[in-house]
């Protein structure tokens, strides 16, 4: 088994997530398991942990990847927003951490086959959960020009906009967008020569803001923010790494 995905503050996300080896504990966002693998070790032998995440093909190489720590891991297909609903379902109350770890992982940027990225040509799916959802493609393939522009506007603060939801409505009456190469080339010819940032692909901050859509990952994360404290016992903790700067303003306004 190759994983690329190599969790991020490791060492930080231990030291302030477990305030005891005997608790449970919850890694929302289990992706591949990385941070789960290093929860393990420091909670063993007699602490618990709750896995849950809805990318299928994430959750099969975690559950290869924690097998050796055995009954002590229960890892389920579930959106961490449903925490407090799989909590009742297994008998708990509380736990003493919960983690999340936010956004796409490099492993499904890489390898997921879903057009998280542009630098493969991939149907233009983006859904974490393919058991549920419209896809990046039926969006913005029914999306009114206006929604549209606003969307890339909100979830990516995209100056070019208004110009690339002009250029997606006039391209998807030819035929649907279906793949993410069609839409990587077809944002970077839109957007003047001149202007294209040097630093990273002119479609980076659309796919960002379409993958946000598909996966109401800013509704999915404040909805869990306000449910949370009613889910860890006294002194418990909640620990979320973020990395889009709305994402950041929901947790920073949640725990201050």
């Amino acid at each position: 088994m190759v994983i690329s995905h190599q969790p991020v503050m490791v060492d930080e996300v231990i030291s302030y997530l477990i305030t005891i080896p005997e608790g449970i504990y919850v890694d929302g966002t289990v992706g591949t398991g990385g941070h789960s693998l290093e929860i393990c070790k420091r909670i063993a032998p007699k602490g618990e942990l709750i896995c849950l995440d809805i990318d299928r093909s994430s959750i099969r190489l975690a559950k290869e990847r924690l097998s050796p720590f055995g009954e002590r891991v229960k890892i389920i297909k579930e959106s961490y927003v449903a925490l407090d609903k799989v909590l009742k379902r297994i008998g708990i109350d509380k736990v003493n951490g919960i983690l999340l770890d936010l956004g796409v992982s490099s492993y499904q940027l890489e390898s997921s086959g879903r057009g998280f990225s542009f630098i493969k040509d991939e149907p233009l799916d983006m859904r974490m959960d393919e058991d549920r959802g419209a896809t990046a493609s039926e969006l913005i393939n029914n999306i009114s020009i206006e929604k549209l522009q606003e969307l890339l506007w909100v979830y990516a603060q995209e100056r070019w906009a208004k110009l690339i939801a002009r250029a997606i409505v006039e391209e998807r009456r030819k035929g649907p967008i279906a793949s993410s190469r069609q839409l990587a080339i077809l944002i970077e010819t839109t957007i003047p020569a001149r202007y294209r940032p040097r630093k990273r692909h002119p479609a980076t901050k659309t796919f960002q803001a379409l993958r946000i859509a598909v996966n109401r990952e800013l509704q999915n994360i404040a909805d869990f923010l306000e449910e949370c404290p009613s889910l860890l016992v006294k002194g418990g903790r909640a620990v979320v790494i973020s990395y889009h700067s709305l994402e950041d303003r929901l947790v920073k306004q949640a725990f201050h």
